[in-house]
């Protein structure tokens, strides 16, 4: 889908759901990672992230641009465009917009997305576990002040 695609899917969108134009832009933005769109404030526009297109489908898509239709037509009226207010949740309602987007694909929701090191005293031999690494010529055993040792996990 190209962008002018774009733009005319969220006009089309814009007048069969909420009755009103929109008269701004609609763009892919590639840089998005972690949401499948965004209503930018200042200058009214509408950025989607393209890999919800290519990995989830178009009906995903049309979800996530009723979602900031939301935003922006609420926010043009000066109602409660926020995710918290009363008033945007009840316009997510009337137009069967989702809340929250899916999650991608190709983004594994882990529990733990960093790696722990494990350092032993060569005195004492207390276990420390870290999520980073330390610098073993700087930093002693906290209880001793012994040396520490990488360990191998």
């Amino acid at each position: 889908m190209e962008e002018f695609q774009l733009q005319a899917l969220v006009e089309k969108l814009s007048l069969d759901f909420f009755h009103k134009p929109f008269t701004h832009k609609a763009l892919f933005n590639n840089r998005l990672r972690t949401t499948g769109g965004r209503y930018l404030l200042k200058s009214h526009n509408i950025e989607i992230n393209r890999k919800y297109l290519e990995q989830l489908g178009e009906e995903e898509l049309i979800g996530i641009i009723k979602h900031e239709l939301c935003h922006y037509h609420l926010h043009i009226e000066g109602k409660g465009y926020q995710h918290r207010d009363q008033d945007f949740k009840k316009l997510l309602k009337e137009v069967d917009a989702p809340r929250f987007c899916h999650v991608l694909p190709e983004r594994p929701v882990t529990k733990r997305s960093y790696k722990l090191h494990f350092y032993k005293c060569s005195n004492c031999g207390l276990v420390f576990k870290r999520k980073r690494s330390i610098n073993l010529l700087r930093y002693v055993c906290g209880k001793c002040r012994g040396k520490l040792i990488k360990m191998d996990c």
